[in-house]
């Protein structure tokens, strides 16, 4: 974006050095002065430029050109210090040159507003007007902010000075009509944005103004073909974003009528890939992965398969969102973004270790955004490197001093190395940093982590009151459970899955929920859930005509009794093992003996150990041990991936499985007069 405003900011500075050329001005002529324009304009050359205009400066101290240029460089980079003092000494050395020197104010009002001093950025405005009453960006810029401050007639009488200096542009009449979408004057904004495309019928961003206008009126069938127009001219960002404000019979409406144009132009994949982004964002995924599929064919495309891998990954379908991810990552290694999501998905399949070795390269790629640290941290929090989480935290609020999440992360790891007095002073900060209510809050469980129990329940409930939303009826869960309050925790697990919350993955691999997860009460809420997930992705085949099926089946696994133990065969990894059926163990555990084993022998790697542990056995003994990831238990016709073990330090303890684990795939029985256990659970049949 900055590159871009650069850009055109330049393209006005070349204007004017070329009208200036011809009047042998020698500032604009000077070969230093002119070489670093080319540069800025043809290669985005800036560091090079810079010196160029620094012996410009050298040789002529008195070209105001060349300080303006430099400020403008400095502005783009944020220094807003140098920024101030090159465009201040412009000012001084344009004051014969009228027109340059109007540049200069409105450039140095700019600066001001980035330095929070609107006065002076007013004053330089209107020094702006005096130097140059005919000039429209000066207009354009005063109008701009005092849209951003709700001054609709102000900003429309700046505008309106636009129509008058410039009545061909579209420019006056699109700001007017945007601050009266803003005011919610829809019919007048109509208008404006219909005179607008009169000016111009290839001013895609008119037709998708006016398609937001009649959508606020109501007005569906108008706003979708605006919205295709808009698509057509030149893939219009804003038309994009609205597709996702239309819902039920206006969103079919868009859909036909986007089917139509596929059909009038059956070799451009745009259409078909409209379509998918409007039924993935109704959470029609697998219909959205069919359209998608359908504008593959088309064209290879890195963005689409992100796309799918973002369906297939709300599905909790990891391997195939994994591959699409795969092919997007290649087909565009620079897009650091799915690198973090491939990282993410590792993380929810049981895969920590891995997802932080991928945040390594993503950190190598993106060194000063904040979010890579931040997820590293969270990771190894999980994963109980604490100290190396306290590291991430404290970059990624380096780099973002306003972000809470951070100072709550890194205030849980203080606690646990129980630094009490620095982890209070991260919770007190993360509280004053996160003030407003969203769907991603985090004061309450720093209030928790002061002890502040009744604060930290009261933000939780104005954050309901104020956004009852399936996430934010999670986060309530999460916070009970660290409380400890399990009947509160599960009684808003309940709320949320009932508003759609289905991230399974997650939940199991949540150390908030702790407290919960061991209850026949957790176990049974996940269970029907489940349930209900497979019914509502059966609807969503169903919908999209796809030819396989998930239905319940039934697997009957033997065992065998040998001193009041319960053995059934399996295969960890591949590797032929029994385990004990415990129907009180939490998780599955297996000796060191068993695991040393498994690693010599290759069926388990160093990217499988994720960390530690405790677990508690049906006696509610506890221990703590190696925490693995098992990528394949398969016992019977039953599989599962990527399941999370502890290793027990007694060289003697058998290979457990509990209840809770294999309640995963569905209903357990035990025919004690069989000797078989029982599961029915859904698998993927042909129809």
């Amino acid at each position: 974006m900055k590159t871009s405003k650069l850009t055109a900011l330049l393209i006005v500075v070349m204007m004017s050095t070329a009208m200036w050329a011809q009047k042998d001005n020698p500032y604009l002529k000077s070969y230093n002065y002119v070489r670093a324009m080319e540069l800025l304009e043809k290669d985005n050359n800036s560091k090079e430029a810079m010196s160029l205009l620094e012996k410009e400066i050298a040789e002529h101290p008195k070209n105001g050109y060349a300080y303006f240029v430099m400020g403008l460089n400095y502005e783009q980079r944020e220094m807003m210090g140098e920024a101030l003092e090159k465009t201040n000494k412009a000012i001084e050395l344009l004051q014969k040159d009228k027109k340059w020197l109007s540049y200069a104010y409105r450039q140095r009002a700019r600066i001001y507003l980035a330095l929070d001093n609107e006065d002076a950025a007013m004053k330089d405005w209107d020094m702006a007007q005096k130097a140059n009453p005919k000039d429209v960006q000066t207009y354009v810029d005063r109008a701009e902010y005092y849209c951003d401050k709700d001054k609709y007639a102000e900003s429309d009488a700046d505008f309106e000075k636009v129509c008058e200096l410039e009545p061909g542009s579209v420019y006056g009449y699109m700001g007017i009509g945007r601050n009266a979408v803003y005011a919610g004057e829809y019919k007048k904004a109509e208008e404006l944005f219909t005179r607008s495309i009169k000016l111009d019928p290839t001013y895609s961003q008119a037709y998708a103004f006016r398609a937001e206008a009649y959508l606020k009126q109501g007005m569906m069938n108008e706003s979708t073909d605006d919205i295709i127009k808009a698509l057509d001219i030149d893939s219009n960002t804003k038309a994009f974003y609205l597709m996702d404000e239309l819902k039920g019979t206006a969103m079919n409406v868009m859909v036909a009528k986007l089917r139509k144009q596929h059909n009038v132009h059956p070799g451009v994949s745009d259409w078909l890939y409209y379509i998918g982004v409007i039924q993935e964002n109704a959470k029609k995924y697998l219909k959205a992965i069919e359209n998608y599929k359908e504008a593959l064919k088309i064209e290879e495309n890195g963005v689409i398969y992100t796309r799918i891998a973002i369906c297939y990954n709300e599905l909790e379908y990891f391997e195939p969102a994994l591959e699409n991810l795969g092919k997007a990552i290649a087909a565009d290694p620079d897009d650091a973004d799915n690198v973090m999501m491939k990282a993410d998905i590792l993380y929810d399949m049981g895969r920590g270790t891995e997802a932080i070795g991928v945040y390594d390269e993503y950190i190598k790629v993106e060194p000063d955004f904040y979010g890579g640290y931040y997820r590293r941290g969270f990771m190894k929090d999980n994963l109980n490197d604490t100290d190396g989480a306290i590291e991430d935290y404290t970059m990624a609020i380096s780099l973002k001093p306003d972000y809470a999440y951070s100072y709550l992360g890194r205030g849980d790891m203080y606690m646990k190395k129980g630094e009490k007095e620095v982890a209070h002073s991260d919770y007190q900060r993360a509280i004053e940093l996160d003030t407003v209510y969203s769907e991603s809050n985090c004061a309450q469980y720093a209030y928790l982590g002061l002890g502040e129990t009744d604060k930290a329940k009261a933000f939780q409930a104005g954050i309901l009151d104020s956004i009852p939303s399936a996430g934010n009826y999670y986060d309530a869960a999460c916070l009970y459970a660290r409380m400890g309050e399990k009947e509160e925790s599960l009684k808003y697990l309940k709320l949320s899955m009932k508003k759609g919350f289905r991230r399974f993955a997650h939940i199991r691999n949540d150390d908030d929920l702790e407290a919960i997860k061991g209850t026949d009460e957790f176990r049974s809420l996940i269970q029907e859930y489940e349930r209900k997930h497979e019914e509502e992705l059966k609807e969503m085949r169903e919908e999209s005509g796809v030819s396989v099926e998930r239905q319940e089946v039934t697997s009957e696994i033997p065992f065998a009794k040998e001193n009041g133990n319960c053995y059934v065969g399996c295969k960890i990894n591949g590797l032929p093992m029994k385990f004990v059926f415990d129907t009180g163990a939490s998780d599955v555990s297996l000796s060191m003996v068993e695991a040393s084993f498994m690693m010599k022998n290759n069926y388990l790697s160093e990217k499988d150990v994720v960390g530690s542990a405790k677990y508690s056995d049906a006696q509610g003994n506890v221990s703590e041990g190696t925490v693995i990831n098992l990528r394949k238990v398969d016992f019977g016709d039953v599989e599962l991936k990527n399941v999370r073990a502890s290793v027990v330090r007694n060289q003697k303890a058998p290979l457990l499985l509990g209840q809770s684990v294999l309640s995963r795939i569905g209903k357990i029985e035990i025919d004690n007069q069989k000797k078989v256990i029982r599961v029915r659970y859904m698998k993927e049949v042909e129809k």
